[in-house]
């Protein structure tokens, strides 16, 4: 009989920890256990105390207590540092005492950089954050550090994958010479769903996401008080929590459309398809955006979609409205548009589920397992 291939998965998000990608990851391991010739050991970051967990009969996972402190959906220099030194250490552990066929490493850095460090072969899936040039906020360490050290990780990859086909672009910039496949984020049709209540005529909007700078979130306040007049029941529910939560709330104060705009904060996974049930229109005003998860829960509700000309837009064939990235007016123009349009809204939201509906999470599996196998099959 064949041994099974055994996988070390490195991320140091997972399930309450970070965003999209500890999900992608979180909904990759359940579909990877369905594989009775793959073994497959995660690595990941705890909210507390470390422990090790059995989920699957052929699944391990290891939460690493890296001190973790503040909010569970942003990561520290510190945190990412702390993990990095810990899981390389403790994956070299584990190598020894049973070695590893091959590391899957969620974000380039530090991952990647863990993976290329510990002598395994590995496969890369850029995330967003991990691209230079991506995120502001590493800006100086792009131009340090990571540019070149990106370079080197992808360089002695087998295979390096990213999100959507903008944020392969943005790779290129970094390093041409690798080749980069696309493999989406897949989207659960059973946990997320359109609602089967008639809308009762209130105008509400949604985004869901990190409460930062480059997810846009201003140009969406001033895109609401640009439709006052012409949306006077227009409401937002932004849910997600960040840095950036009370500048937000002053400025739609400042706006004049404070009680329009209500801030929810974090919310649990399981509690947020109440949010997409209720909501007419997905907003999603992303300065830079790989493929965020939330747009594929949006679509899974039956969501017709405003977003940006970035990854997200990856997604829309006939279920949305893609508008420039800091264009309120645009913004204000679209949402109008989906409001006043009920046939159009209408027609959005079943384009938007039936494009969903071919993008399951096992699909994504099947094209990850694939990469697998040539190991396998090299071996």
């Amino acid at each position: 009989m064949t041994q099974p291939l055994r996988i070390l998965v490195l991320n140091y998000e997972y399930p309450p920890l970070g965003g999209g990608a500890g999900n992608a990851t979180y909904y990759l391991m359940r579909e990877f256990a369905a594989f009775d010739d793959l073994d497959i050991t995660l690595v990941t970051s705890s909210t507390d105390a470390g422990r090790t967990e059995h989920p699957y009969e052929n699944t391990t996972i290891h939460f690493l207590d890296i001190g973790k402190k503040g909010t569970l959906h942003y990561q520290t220099y510190r945190d990412l540092i702390t993990y990095s030194w810990k899981a390389w250490r403790f994956c070299r552990t584990l190598h020894r005492e049973q070695p590893f066929d091959l590391v899957f490493a969620f974000f380039g850095a530090p991952c990647g950089f863990i993976a290329y460090l510990l002598g395994i072969p590995y496969i890369i899936s850029l995330q967003g954050s991990d691209v230079p040039g991506y995120s502001s906020r590493f800006r100086l360490l792009d131009r340090l550090v990571l540019r070149r050290l990106s370079r080197i990780v992808w360089r002695k990859a087998g295979h390096v994958t990213a999100l959507s086909k903008d944020l392969r672009e943005l790779a290129y910039k970094t390093s041409s010479q690798k080749e980069i496949q696309v493999i989406h984020n897949g989207i659960s049709c059973e946990e997320f769903r359109p609602s089967e209540t008639v809308r009762d005529g209130n105008c509400t909007l949604l985004f869901v996401g990190r409460l930062i700078e480059r997810k846009g979130i201003t140009y969406l306040l001033q895109a609401m008080a640009k439709l006052r007049d012409t949306c006077p029941n227009l409401h937002a529910y932004i849910v997600g929590d960040g840095p950036l939560r009370d500048e937000l709330r002053a400025e739609a104060d400042a706006l004049g459309i404070g009680g329009q705009v209500s801030l929810e904060g974090f919310v649990p996974h399981g509690d947020l398809l109440a949010y997409y049930q209720k909501a007419d229109v997905f907003v999603l005003p992303s300065l830079n955006e790989a493929l965020g998860h939330v747009t594929h829960e949006a679509l899974a509700s039956g969501l017709p979609i405003v977003t940006t000309d970035t990854g997200a837009a990856e997604l829309l064939d006939g279920n949305g409205i893609v508008v420039p990235k800091g264009d309120a007016g645009a913004i204000a123009k679209a949402i109008e548009r989906l409001l006043h349009d009920n046939g159009l809204r209408e027609q959005m939201a079943k384009q938007s589920r039936a494009l969903a509906e071919n993008m399951s999470w096992r699909t994504i599996a099947d094209a990850y397992y694939e990469l697998f196998s040539t190991y396998r099959r090299s071996a």
